[in-house]
């Protein structure tokens, strides 16, 4: 394989490829993310086509390509989990064989009590909720009484919800900063998530102020390889909070897909050695978990039209590697993220062209990063 002087890397956040044999373990036995926005109404995704996306083992809602332009395989993650940390760890090298806890009735009465303690503030809510339900059914008693909307979900999450009236956004950040320090060893969570909204009564929306602050990987990943060999990490979105600024070099958070996509643009017009690791978070937190294919789908077509514009842009030894971190079928029974497999596509000049079939681990992508970059 011929060393690369620029890696990218971009996740589709929640872009399944169709359930793992493990799946039954996880209620997900028949999801399928990209089968499910297919069935849309005017889906197309040619230049991913083009790549090879259809000749992905078990793929057939896109067609096959007989001159794939791109090196493609079916990842099956390793994992015990299917939420975005441990997925975006396993990427980057780190297997988790435990699953991080999570906490369908609420949290323990401990948990709560320490971190009212540390805040100052009483708690609202406590169970598993929908983002956009948590704050119309709890803002107003929020705003009443300043006490914090703390809520979960099916993922290992930790979520604070307040008014940007009532809890400044820097405040909000700190007291996550709190339950950070508070939620380890046995409640390490994988995110703590500040999730400000505003608005008023009956018409309250979340901003784009949302911050992940993530628990350590607990070993070291390909990010910190890939810097301590002297070499660049620019994070693009969520990445940075992902690894709790582990490996990164330079970070650059975003506020939608559409942003992300032009920023990785911008970055590309630059010179740099290493890695540029984006996260396209809007297939995710704006369309799987509200079950709204239809957005999804177009969120992907977007992307696909970016991407036949992107491409060809690489220079002679860069490499373009898409993926995704876990499947959030919008289709499903379910609002929570799905066991799935991922895609990987690998593109660049000097890249032949290959179906590697189905291969065990997302940290594929990591490996072949580091072996690209003689890392």
């Amino acid at each position: 394989m011929k060393q690369a002087k620029r890696v990218f890397v971009i996740v589709l956040d929640s872009f399944g490829i169709g359930y793992e044999p493990d799946a039954a373990l996880f209620g997900d036995v028949g999801a399928n993310t990209l089968l499910s926005i297919s069935k849309t109404e005017g889906f197309a995704l040619d230049t991913l086509k083009a790549m090879g996306l259809g000749n992905i083992d078990g793929v057939t809602a896109v067609e096959k390509t007989e001159a794939p332009l791109a090196t493609v395989a079916r990842l099956e993650e390793k994992s015990m989990g299917k939420d975005t940390t441990v997925g975006h760890w396993e990427l980057m090298g780190v297997v988790s064989e435990r699953p991080l806890p999570t906490y369908p009735d609420g949290f323990p009465e401990e948990v709560l009590k320490a971190f009212s303690e540390a805040t100052g503030r009483g708690v609202l809510c406590n169970l598993p909720y929908s983002g956009t339900d948590v704050i119309r059914d709890y803002g107003e008693e929020h705003v009443r009484t300043g006490k914090l909307i703390v809520y979960t979900s099916a993922d290992s999450v930790f979520q604070i919800a307040a008014h940007e009236d009532i809890v400044l956004i820097e405040t909000l950040y700190d007291y996550c900063r709190k339950a950070r320090k508070l939620l380890t060893g046995e409640h390490g969570v994988g995110r703590v998530i500040a999730r400000p909204f505003v608005g008023e009564s009956g018409n309250y929306r979340r901003t784009a102020n949302r911050h992940d602050f993530s628990l350590e990987p607990p070993q070291p990943t390909a990010l910190d390889k890939i810097k301590e060999a002297g070499l660049d990490v620019i994070a693009i979105g969520k990445i940075t909070d992902i690894f709790a600024g582990k490996g990164i070099t330079e970070s650059i958070f975003t506020h939608s897909n559409d942003e992300g996509m032009a920023l990785t643009k911008s970055v590309a017009e630059r010179d740099f050695s290493g890695l540029c690791f984006t996260n396209l978070v809007d297939f995710d937190m704006l369309y799987g978990h509200r079950q709204d294919a239809q957005g999804y789908a177009k969120a992907m077509m977007a992307f696909d039209r970016w991407l036949a514009d992107f491409y060809p842009t690489l220079r002679e030894e860069d490499v373009l590697i898409i993926t995704a971190d876990h499947g959030c079928d919008p289709a499903d029974d379910s609002t929570d993220h799905t066991r799935e497999y991922v895609p990987m596509l690998v593109y660049g000049k000097n890249i032949s062209c290959e179906n590697l079939g189905t291969k065990q681990g997302f940290d594929t992508v990591g490996n072949y990063v580091l072996t690209l970059l003689g890392v």
